[in-house]
């Protein structure tokens, strides 16, 4: 099930960017992943690095993800998040030893979501 995620956001596009105190990247089909510590976002022209709790401005680089396509997704071993969008974009959540970092929500609820610690737990399915 580790991943799983790839069929939950392989081939969705993203709708939206948005900020404040945590990232959200809504895809269509209301599926959304929030960010809520820090991350690292890769194009192929530059990498910026992001921290939440700080307060997130989408720069023009992540706006840009609007109206891309999720191309692969997983989670690591560690229990961080890897999404790779359309166009040679890169984003990357790490796991944190004290805050869960990431998740991946529906309307329903969680369906996936990065524990303190590394743990990963699933909607239909025990932590790892």
């Amino acid at each position: 099930m580790e991943n799983g995620i790839a069929g939950v956001l392989a081939g969705r596009r993203v709708e939206s960017v948005s900020g404040g105190g945590r990232l959200d990247i809504t895809l269509d089909g209301s599926v959304t992943v929030r960010v809520t510590h820090e991350f690292r976002f890769a194009a192929p022209s530059a990498v910026e690095r992001f921290y939440p709790t700080l307060t997130v401005r989408p720069t023009g680089l992540l706006l840009a993800l609007v109206g891309r396509t999720v191309g692969a997704a997983r989670v690591t071993p560690a229990g961080g998040l890897e999404l790779a969008f359309d166009g040679g974009t890169a984003l990357s959540v790490p796991p944190h030893a004290v805050v869960a970092p990431w998740s991946v929500l529906t309307p329903e609820g969680a369906v996936c979501s990065g524990l303190a610690g590394g743990e990963v737990t699933w909607a239909d399915g025990p932590a790892r």
